[in-house]
């Protein structure tokens, strides 16, 4: 029972330490994921929509911090407790998303893995029976060092984690598991396998009032594009320095539009309420949130490969 108690540990500690890490590059993404969880379709509470990115950073900071403090043995009683009220919402959740068919991916490794809902269901089984184990053999998990270390390795893990997330809130996520991540190319990305695979990006599209510009777009040398996924919800400081940027693009030979998923009339008065150079198109919200995590956001492209993106707090950044 102690080999498998030890066993036990160590499977539950890296697993939640991966399954936080990899969402804790992306909060914004636990941020979309949640609201799709607390939306009208799903779970029907759409009251803690505006609370989906507190949630999403409490959660991911909670993963990270349990599983490294099950791995060092800090407070055993309080985290194996803790780590099982954890799973079994999770499991709970994942049974929800897969029996009624809900959400198609649960998000509990972000971008990095994708699992169906069957999958995340059983994957969350497993995680429960291991802790189940670390509950009834609480005893058996001692501290992995004397002294203080435990608890300073929990609040180095606390603000190492807390940073990480800061800086990708305040820019972009230091690692893009997306598959619009800067180096990809946006036509490859949208063709089928020989295997029957379905392509990574799908929905790509920029509409004007008469068509699709995008095979258009993808063809040229110089492009910005801002991206503006929802104009209510952008931060509207932004627009001053997105001026100044795109009107050097302009005068550098760029091809510059922004992408919105709000409507031609409210971006009409946007362009002319901050003098925007540049006239939007239309894309799917969600691809737009997919390509860049900032609103407003900029994407650098070389015949529709992506050579940059930007949170437009960075924009000085930008080299043209």
């Amino acid at each position: 029972m102690k080999l498998l108690t030890h066993i036990s540990r160590v499977i539950v500690g890296a697993l939640f330490i991966f399954s936080g890490f990899v969402k804790l590059v992306d909060p914004m993404g636990s941020q979309f994921k949640f609201e799709e969880y607390f939306s009208e379709s799903v779970l029907n509470i759409e009251f803690l929509v505006p609370y989906a990115l507190g949630f999403s950073i409490l959660l991911i900071i909670a993963e990270i911090v349990l599983g490294v403090a099950i791995l060092v043995g800090y407070k055993p009683k309080a985290t194996v407790w803790s780590l099982l009220v954890m799973i079994i919402i999770f499991t709970f959740l994942t049974w929800y998303s897969a029996y009624y068919n809900k959400v198609t991916d649960c998000g509990c490794f972000g971008d990095a893995i994708k699992l169906t809902p069957w999958q995340s269901f059983y994957k969350d089984v497993l995680l429960t029976v291991l802790i189940v184990v670390l509950v009834v053999r609480v005893k058996d998990i001692t501290p992995m060092s004397s002294g203080k270390l435990p608890a300073i390795a929990m609040l180095l893990s606390f603000l190492i984690s807390g940073y990480i997330t800061y800086h990708a809130l305040a820019h972009l996520p230091i690692i893009d598991f997306r598959p619009y991540a800067v180096g990809n190319n946006i036509p490859e990305g949208m063709q089928y396998k020989d295997d029957g695979e379905i392509p990574k990006i799908h929905d790509f599209y920029l509409e004007d009032a008469q068509s699709d510009l995008a095979p258009e777009i993808l063809k040229k040398e110089k492009v910005l594009l801002v991206i503006v996924y929802a104009l209510e919800k952008a931060d509207v400081n932004g627009f001053k320095a997105i001026k100044v940027i795109t009107e050097k693009a302009i005068k550098k030979g760029y091809t510059v539009y922004g992408a919105s998923a709000s409507f031609t009339d409210e971006l009409i008065l946007a362009k002319e309420k901050y003098q925007l150079p540049f006239d939007f198109l239309f894309c799917d919200g969600t691809t737009l949130k997919t390509m860049v995590r900032a609103n407003p956001g900029i994407m650098m492209l070389n015949k529709g490969t992506i050579t940059g993106k930007w949170n437009w707090k960075d924009v000085d950044d930008i080299e043209l």
